[in-house]
């Protein structure tokens, strides 16, 4: 075989090998396979993935990370050089509680960029300790809307369920719809395999946070 072959086949397995960890990463079959809130938001998605991680916290220690999340605020919990590859506007990831970013509600809007950038969500379901759901019609670049049409249907849902021993599942789940059709060809290749990495590096942040937060930091903020 040919050693450009050889190459352009490796590429297109590592491709392939990177979609499959972007869509499932850390997730069980049956957890993959389960009906989680907000599914019903996006109707017949062109991807969903789902990525879960076990903590060693009970989720009352894990819900504050949560709901603290969103630029401007705690960010999303990556490492610093994730943020400096994917997303390099962003600032540093919060490594403490605050009490004033606690009062999340339905209705807010959650940004996950600068305001000019319209990539905000607004959360469509809150229960404290157990699921947040956000929802997105955000995520194009300036002027697609207008120009092609292009339309993004993007929710995102953290879901705790409690384990014995005071441990936590923390499930987290991405379900989007795009048109038109180059629009989605885009997305899923560049977006889906990144999502490997942000969702990993997510999951891993909040475990970190959560399993060292203490009685007396969970009461500092109320």
């Amino acid at each position: 075989m040919r050693p450009a072959a050889v190459t352009a086949g490796a590429a297109v397995a590592g491709h392939v090998g990177l979609q499959w960890l972007g869509r499932t990463h850390g997730a069980t079959r049956e957890e993959r396979r389960r009906r989680l809130p907000g599914d019903d938001l996006v109707a017949a998605p062109q991807a969903t993935t789902t990525h879960a991680i076990t903590v060693d916290a009970p989720p009352e220690r894990v819900w504050p990370w949560l709901v603290q999340m969103g630029w401007g605020r705690a960010q999303w919990y990556t490492a610093r050089w994730v943020d400096l590859l994917l997303f390099p506007d962003n600032g540093p990831s919060a490594d403490h509680l605050v009490a004033e970013w606690q009062d999340l509600r339905v209705g807010d809007r959650v940004l996950d960029g600068s305001p000019e950038k319209h990539t905000g969500f607004v959360v469509r379901l809150l229960e404290p300790s157990r699921q947040l759901v956000l929802h997105s019609r955000e995520h194009l670049p300036p002027g697609w809307a207008e120009r092609y049409g292009a339309t993004i249907d993007w929710t995102w849902a953290f879901v705790l369920d409690r384990l014995p021993g005071d441990r936590t599942r923390f499930l987290l789940r991405s379900r989007l719809r795009l048109r038109p059709w180059w629009v989605e060809a885009l997305y899923l290749a560049v977006v889906v395999p990144a999502d490997f990495v942000m969702a990993r590096q997510m999951l891993r942040g909040v475990r970190t946070r959560a399993e060292a937060t203490t009685a007396g930091d969970l009461a500092a903020v109320g």
